[in-house]
This record gives C-alpha cells, sequence and structure tokens, in this order.
C-alpha cells in the first residue's frame, strides 16, 4: 500500500514554513521601520509567524524521519539513501545525507536559534530577525518543489519515487513499491555520519547570528552597538564550525583514507575559508575600541564570513 498521507503533509507544511517566513520577514521590517506607535504590534504579528515557521520545519523533518524510519520505498528520497540492513544509527544518517535532509538540518538549527534570539534579545529582535527570516524563507525554498511552468523552485524531499524515475514498471504497476531501497553510501556507513553533519550544519548556522546583528548594526545605524550582544556568538560560532571541520577532517583523513591534509573532504576545505575569516573577524571585534579601521574591518569580515559559508554550500 502507497503511504501518500505523510507526503502529503510534509509537503504542505514545507509550503506553511515558506510562507510564514516570507510573512515574519516582512513583519519584522516593518517593526525596524516603525516608531513606537505600531511597532508592538507588528513584532508580536512577526514574532507569532516565525514560532509558526519553527514548528513547521520541525514537523517537515518529524515526517521524514519517520517515513525513512518506517522504510517507505514509494518515496525516493527513502528509496535513493536508505535500506532494510541499516542499523538504527545509520537510519538517523540518512535524514541528512541527500541535498534536501542537508538544507532541512540547516534550518532546523536556523529556527531553534531564532527562537533563543527572540527569548534572549528583545532589544535587537526586530532588526536582527528580519534577516534571519529571509535567511529561512531562502532555505526553505530549496526544499519547497513547486513548479510553476518551467519553473522548479527547489527540490521536494516528499517526491513519489515514480514521479522521479520513469520506470516502464509504472505503467503496467502504478502502486509498485520496490523491496528495498539503494542503502546509504558505503564509505558514509561510519558513527562520524552520525554526528559530524549535524555539528558542522549547527557552525553553518550561528554564523548568520553575528551576520544578522552587523547587518542590524548597519541598518539601524548602530555602528558600534551591535558588536557586544554579536561578538558572543561568533566565538560560539567559531567553536561550532571549528569541532565541525576537525571532526571532518578527521574522518576523512584517518577513517576515508583520503590520501593526505590536503585531500580532505571539499565540504572541510571550503568551510575553512570561512572559518579563517571568521576568527579573524572575532579578533577584529574585540579591539574595535580602539582602532576605528578595526570597526570597519570587523564589519566586512563578519558579513563575508556568512556569505563564504552560503557559497561553499552551493560549491
Amino acid at each position: 500500500m502507497i503511504h501518500e498521507l505523510p507526503g502529503k503533509a510534509g509537503h504542505l507544511l514545507i509550503i506553511i514554513s515558506f510562507i510564514a517566513s516570507l510573512v515574519a520577514a516582512i513583519g519584522y521590517f516593518k517593526a525596524t521601520n516603525k516608531k513606537e506607535i505600531g511597532r508592538r504590534h507588528w513584532i508580536s504579528f512577526a514574532r507569532y509567524a516565525f514560532i509558526i515557521h519553527g514548528l513547521a520545519i520541525l514537523g517537515v523533518a518529524g515526517i521524514l524521519f519517520f517515513i525513512i524510519y518506517n522504510h517507505y520505498f514509494e518515496y525516493h528520497y527513502v528509496w535513493d539513501h536508505s535500506s532494510l540492513n541499516l542499523a538504527t544509527e545509520y537510519i538517523i544518517a540518512c535524514f541528512w545525507e541527500g541535498q534536501e535532509g542537508s538544507f532541512m538540518t540547516w534550518a532546523i538549527w536556523q529556527a531553534l536559534l531564532g527562537f533563543v534570539i527572540i527569548k534572549t534579545n528583545r532589544k535587537w529582535e526586530a532588526p536582527v530577525m528580519t534577516v534571519f527570516a529571509t535567511v529561512q524563507a531562502f532555505l526553505a525554498s530549496m526544499i519547497l518543489g513547486v513548479v510553476f511552468g518551467d519553473l522548479k523552485i527547489g527540490s521536494s524531499p516528499f517526491l513519489m519515487l515514480s514521479d522521479v524515475i520513469k520506470d516502464p514498471i509504472y505503467l503496467i504497476n502504478p502502486d509498485y513499491i520496490p523491496e528495498d531501497g539503494k542503502g546509504l553510501n558505503a564509505l558514509l556507513q561510519n558513527y562520524w555520519m552520525v554526528i559530524h553533519p549535524p555539528v558542522l550544519f549547527l557552525g553553518f548556522a550561528t554564523t548568520l547570528i553575528p551576520f544578522s546583528y552587523a547587518i542590524a548594526g548597519l541598518w539601524t545605524r548602530k555602528y558600534k552597538e551591535w558588536i557586544r550582544p554579536a561578538l558572543p556568538w561568533a566565538i560560539f560560532s567559531a567553536m561550532c564550525l571549528g569541532v565541525g571541520i576537525l571532526m571532518g577532517g578527521y574522518w576523512a583523513y584517518e577513517t576515508l583514507n583520503f590520501g593526505g591534509y590536503w585531500n580532505w573532504d571539499p565540504v572541510e576545505n571550503a568551510v575553512y575559508v570561512p572559518w579563517l575569516v571568521l576568527v579573524a573577524g572575532i579578533h577584529t571585534m574585540i579591539t574595535y575600541k580602539k582602532s576605528a579601521t578595526a570597526l570597519k574591518t570587523s564589519i566586512i569580515l563578519i558579513i563575508e564570513t556568512f556569505i563564504l559559508i552560503m557559497n561553499s554550500t552551493f560549491l
């Protein structure tokens, strides 16, 4: 029996998360540009929209894991990344092996971090969360899987196998379901696959926080004030990203036998550059009070870090 309901529910939640993030971005944008009159209402409105977005993303993740864990091979993502003989930890790893799951893991971390910002820093909430919600809308679009004519926006993890693979068997039996999936890549059936990607994506997500503060500081003309709330997050981000890179480097060098330090997985090499830029930015953020040049450099380096993260991801 084909299980269509989870996929339909998951796709609906993706659409809700995308729309809610756009609504939150618009609401926070309005709140930032408003004076005292009407500002609170826009913030409250945007906050609820972002919470809906976050809950929807968590719901999408829960449904995707549900269909993977229950081996619903009628779904292309499940068939392409999992199989019946995988241990539980590798079934979990199947979640982020594919592109759609990777974007979702990233979006989950950022949604949770957005909740933290909303709870802990109401003073900067409106401008910072404008940037946050906009980036979340972009990530949600990566898993939207909506087609308008010849334009396809994102790729949904809930596509049916019959919609992706045009096999003649579906002409004979439209309800055909494979008995097993392709399974997790043999090189990825390693405990590092379970713990490394979530840490690395947490590093990706945390770079958005100092970036958002930097943009918010420029936007609201608080050219110095943004550094104080952003600095602890920048340090935390450097720690997460650094640990993720070290874990990935060890995995590629020692376990996967890539052959040498500079033969690491390209992901680790690509992310190493923004980590260096972030560490440099932390140093200039610490010294900005004694140097106007350090302040300008901090803004450039922090913004550049997030841009390089996005660039390395798409590379």
